[in-house]
């Protein structure tokens, strides 16, 4: 397994291949493991999601706190509530079913601001109801994803 990144930040842990398309991988923020429920990913399209995301984060092209004299904590909790094109620009983490169980923005301070939190069943019972946060530099997160995305372009060993 290839870890990218710090896990009480932001993370991939990418495993073994399951076949060419298919790829056990982990990601991680705040030090909570997203991908707990399923992380079989379909490289194809993770490895684009990832360099896209990459991409925004690295041209500074996600938006800038929506709500600066609130926590972190109450911008989640007024973005979940915005039933409206709004809170759709915030979206982030959006990579497939590995992540279909996590509810995630993020926003631009001097950091990247990834804030969190699980849906659904199985739940550890402290996270349930939690909103979790994950300040990453914006070059780092960018870094993290891009060495990640390479691998996931290599050969898949046999």
């Amino acid at each position: 397994m290839a870890q990218f990144g710090n896990r009480e930040t932001f993370a991939l842990d990418v495993g073994e291949a399951l076949s060419p398309s298919l790829r056990v991988v982990d990601l991680w923020a705040a030090g909570k493991m997203l991908t707990a429920r399923d992380n079989m990913a379909y490289v194809p399209s993770l490895r684009h999601y990832i360099r896209s995301a990459s991409a925004r984060v690295r041209g500074r092209e996600i938006q800038p706190c929506p709500f600066p004299e609130q926590s972190p904590e109450a911008i989640f909790r007024r973005l979940e509530a915005e039933q409206t094109e709004f809170r759709e620009q915030y979206w982030f983490l959006r990579w497939s079913e590995i992540v279909d169980n996590v509810e995630s923005y993020a926003y631009l301070d001097d950091d990247l601001v990834i804030v969190f939190a699980f849906r659904g069943a199985g739940l550890s019972p402290e996270d349930v109801g939690k909103v979790f946060v994950a300040r990453v530099p914006p070059d780092n997160f960018a870094a993290t994803l891009d060495q990640a995305a390479d691998l996931l372009d290599g050969p898949v060993a046999t």
